[in-house]
């Protein structure tokens, strides 16, 4: 049997090759007849031709006006042939990603989107808003559904604004009556008299466009509502409104966990989602401020934009802090000197100044206060500065939180088999997530230590030839004449002390690289039992048998009532569906858990060796560099010994001395193997 088809003069299309539908439209994909380029046409239903004359105009207006690439084009308005009436349909750009709404929808985004993504998201939107405004157009249906989503040749993203058949011009100064919108992203003003149906004499602004956008940008950053009543919003619209209107000034989420409960208020986005501290920091000020439902607290869009745009014109650069065991994203502006950027650095980890090292590819990175952020190494989550906590440990919170699993269904119920399927697979797409980060995390650990060691080892080799040379200098100094010997007899038998124990200086950092190769075969074994780690791969298979079930729940749920043979199949697919969970649970706390931890104790331990021997070297350093520099005025001097019937002072420098020597043996004897 022939599909349905409808065209116009220059376009084809399947009936059945629906790309959305809405309250007065469908969409569908076309082609043209001549070049075969897909298209997006939109058909009006009957429901739109009962609107007046001016607001079914009104989208044709809008899309001619408007000239953006977050804005979806119009290529030409058409009348479709097969019909008797000549209806006219939009022939607009075709979209290939689909929209925001359906990626969200998609497993792997069930606690939002990537960060990258999410950036691409805020980029997009913002310019694309910034051209309605300077155009002055509200759209007022601002949804995920409503922002397509075009996949450029490299695979990047593209989004654009899309429907504007809400759209009408308004300035920020002006008020509109009339109501448009989708209930969950529409503003408590237009709510109230839109779904609750309650007649009152507010007038709307451009604020509400600010509202949607906020509610789209949370949902896109957590896979979630902001504001979600006990059993859903479209259930229990009383509550849905009483928690907008109710929120307490900076909350961006309120969700009621019980009927009839209280509404727990959040002022920061969930642990869950993945973006980094770093953009949440400079995100929730922006979602606070266009979540406000008093119109006059509301930001305005100037505000809006400023905020924005400030945070896409940060440069993100990545740190993994060894002692803390954490990664950490730092969004700074290119301009700004790489003091702002330390400041910034202690305010996210809370390590002062101070106490901050710097290492990249294994090497120490100098850095100059005044020296220009853009200057530094480009970074990635994968190849981050490393950071070292010179200073006592901060208290640091466990950087993996394991996902909360809802309960399996106990009796038999298709559609809720499917419901539970559908999001145990999101849950499972979050377990293996958090695996690939452990493993990361663990690489980091031990290359971070490694390179840590490496440096102190470069180090030790640097003392060796000091020590030979303050040798050879002291050696000078005691070979000068009787005189000498009659006149500074204390100092000549301080300098025969130093003399001697400086041997114990060269077997101190002797026995420092003995304890550091003991170190590296430590670190060597985890390193190669992270290279055979198969985790990542383990959790893989779990999430494809348990995709695969779910596909097998959506086809019983387009079946309806199954037959008893296929009825039997659906309830071992379920014991099978709860073994994999028992598996993908276990795996993740005795394995993946125990691996992570087990590093994490290792690099514990190596952390606070490494930050002793590190302060011994220090100390040493200083002892050796002033010593050094007495040794050298004291022979510039003897030059004048004969002619003169004074001696010069020797100034051994006895209090760095006195201070790093006792100290050696004692503390790392402690650390011996």
């Amino acid at each position: 049997m022939s599909t349905m088809t409808a065209s116009t003069a220059n376009y084809l299309w399947s009936l059945q090759d629906v790309l959305g539908q809405g309250a007065t439209a469908s969409v569908y994909r076309a082609r043209n007849k001549r070049s075969g380029e897909l298209v997006a046409i939109k058909v009006f239903n009957i429901m739109s031709y009962n609107r007046p004359h001016e607001v079914q105009m009104r989208e044709f207006e809008m899309l001619r006006k408007l000239n953006h690439s977050n804005i979806v084009k119009l290529y030409a308005v058409e009348e479709v042939r097969t019909l008797p009436s000549k209806q006219k349909v939009l022939v607009m750009e075709y979209c290939s990603g689909g929209s925001l709404l359906s990626l969200l929808e998609e497993p792997e985004n069930a606690f939002g989107l990537p960060e990258t993504e999410f950036l691409t998201v805020l980029q997009c939107v913002v310019q694309g808003m910034n051209h309605l405004r300077e155009n002055g157009v509200v759209h007022r249906d601002i949804k995920p559904g409503n922002i397509m989503r075009q996949l450029g040749e490299d695979g990047k993203s593209v989004y654009k604004l899309t429907d504007f058949g809400a759209a009408r011009e308004l300035e920020d100064d002006e008020k509109f009556l009339s109501i448009y919108g989708t209930e969950e992203y529409l503003h408590p003003d237009m709510y109230e008299r839109a779904v609750l149906r309650k007649a009152h004499k507010k007038s709307y602004g451009v604020s509400v466009d600010l509202w949607s956008i906020g509610v789209t940008f949370y949902h896109a950053a957590t896979g979630s509502l902001p504001f979600t009543p006990f059993e859903g919003p479209r259930r229990n619209k009383p509550t849905m409104f009483k928690i907008t209107t109710e929120k307490p000034m900076g909350a961006i989420a309120g969700i009621q966990r019980v009927e009839s409960g209280p509404i727990d208020w959040s002022y920061h986005l969930p642990h869950s989602c993945q973006l980094s501290q770093g953009l949440k920091v400079q995100l929730v000020p922006v979602l606070a401020g266009i979540l406000e439902a008093d119109q006059e607290r509301c930001w305005g869009f100037d505000q809006f934009f400023t905020a924005t745009t400030d945070i896409l014109q940060r440069q993100p650069v990545h740190l993994f802090c060894l002692q803390q065991a954490m990664a950490h994203c730092i969004y700074i502006h290119h301009y700004n000197t790489v003091s702002v950027f330390f400041e910034e650095l202690a305010s996210q980890t809370g390590i002062a100044v101070q106490h901050q090292r710097l290492l990249y590819l294994g090497h120490d990175l100098p850095l100059e206060g005044s020296m220009k952020v853009v200057n530094l190494p480009r970074t990635s989550h994968t190849q981050p500065l490393i950071l070292l906590n010179c200073g006592p440990e901060a208290n640091s919170s466990p950087p993996f939180r394991e996902p909360e699993t809802p309960v399996i269904p106990a009796r038999f119920d298709v559609m809720a088999d499917y419901n539970f399927s559908k999001t145990i697979v999101g849950v499972v797409h979050q377990y293996l997530r958090i695996v690939k980060l452990l493993h990361t995390h663990r690489e980091l650990l031990l290359q971070g230590y490694y390179s840590y060691m490496m440096v102190l080892r470069r180090e030790c080799g640097e003392a060796m030839p000091s020590i030979g040379m303050i040798t050879i200098r002291l050696q000078s100094c005691l070979n000068v004449g009787h005189r000498i010997l009659t006149l500074c007899s204390s100092l000549l038998l301080l300098s025969l002390q130093v003399h001697q124990h400086l041997p114990i200086y060269a077997a101190g950092i002797q026995e420092f690289q003995n304890r550091l190769d003991h170190l590296q075969i430590e670190q060597a074994k985890l390193a190669e039992a992270l290279a055979n780690d198969k985790s990542c791969q383990k959790m893989e298979m779990l999430l494809q048998k348990i995709t695969a079930i779910h596909q097998h729940y959506r086809k019983d749920r387009l079946t309806g009532k199954l037959s008893y043979n296929d009825e039997q199949i659906h309830k071992f697919e379920k014991i099978h569906l709860s073994s994999h969970i028992k598996r993908m649970k276990f795996l993740f706390r005795e394995d993946c858990m125990l691996r992570y931890k087990e590093v994490l104790a290792s690099s514990r331990a190596w952390s606070s060796v490494l930050l002793e021997m590190q302060t011994r070297l220090h100390d040493f350093s200083s002892f050796s560099t002033g010593l050094l520099a007495d040794l050298e005025m004291s022979e510039q001097r003897q030059n004048k010994v004969n002619n003169s019937p004074f001696i010069p002072d020797l100034k051994l420098n006895t209090a760095a001395f006195c201070l790093w020597f006792p100290a050696v043996y004692p503390i790392y004897n402690s650390h011996a193997v």
